[in-house]
């Protein structure tokens, strides 16, 4: 394994706040984004991820003044998702601090979206975020609108078309595991990462740093994204990192540990 595990913290964000629920119901505020990416900034974190999950039912685009606040804040790479319809949308979000765009209900509306980001700002700048929920014995559903509606489309046939759109990776969520704390969903997690060959974050379900271990070890996935454990525990990215590092996974640590 050459690269580094990624820890990378999800900010769920909802009219003016931060949020967190379970099973994609949330509505818990949790505090500022702002003060999140300034403890965050403390922390070792690789990467911070930042979702507008209201912007895309409500109809509206990305907020782009809040985006270039808090990119101005954040000292780690940071992607934006939610309300993204347009390349016009990509352009300001890269324009205003944002490093990557999450890209997930328009995957289903216009296939040919992804492609036309990555040849006009690259594979390195989109994730394609899959939200499933698993709806029968090892069978899953890929779900759109912030996982309210169905798509009738199967989430490894979702990967290998966004891999071939030029999609840079892929962030694979659980629904019915968001917020649970009780583990991600390892099978499905491993299905998308051995199916395509860009990097996979395993999303829905962390609650501690054993859960980060055990996707670890029963997939391919290359980062690890978690919310609710960071929100409602004690635990820290950092010590997640520390954990991992204990038990083999190569990590970015900055102090010997």
């Amino acid at each position: 394994m050459g690269h580094k595990i990624r820890i990378i913290p999800t900010l769920l964000y909802k009219g003016t706040q931060l949020v967190k629920g379970k099973g994609f119901d949330s509505w818990r505020p949790v505090g500022s984004p702002m003060q999140a990416i300034k403890v965050y900034n403390m922390r070792e974190v690789d990467e911070l991820m930042f979702l507008d999950i209201g912007a895309t039912s409500e109809g509206r685009p990305p907020d782009f003044g809040l985006i270039d606040d808090l990119a101005d804040e954040c000292f780690m790479p940071l992607t934006a998702g939610g309300g993204i319809r347009s390349i016009e949308d990509v352009r300001r979000l890269l324009q205003v601090g944002a490093d990557k765009v999450a890209v997930n209900t328009v995957l289903y509306e216009k296939p040919e979206f992804v492609k036309q980001v990555a040849d006009r700002f690259g594979s390195q700048c989109i994730v394609a975020s899959i939200d499933a929920r698993a709806v029968g014995v090892e069978r899953w559903e890929c779900f759109s609108h912030a996982g309210s509606r169905r798509t009738g489309r199967e989430p490894v046939d979702v990967a290998l078309e966004v891999e071939r759109h030029g999609a840079g990776e892929i962030l694979i969520t659980s629904i019915e595991r968001d917020g649970e704390m009780q583990g991600y969903d390892v099978e499905l997690t491993r299905r998308v990462s051995e199916a395509v060959r860009i990097p996979v974050i395993a999303g829905g379900g962390a609650g501690s740093y054993a859960h980060m271990a055990q996707v670890m070890w029963g997939s391919r996935a290359s980062a690890v994204a978690a919310a609710s454990m960071y929100h409602f525990t004690q635990q820290t990215p950092l010590e997640a990192k520390r954990y991992l590092h204990e038990r083999g996974f190569p990590v970015r640590l900055q102090i010997p540990s």
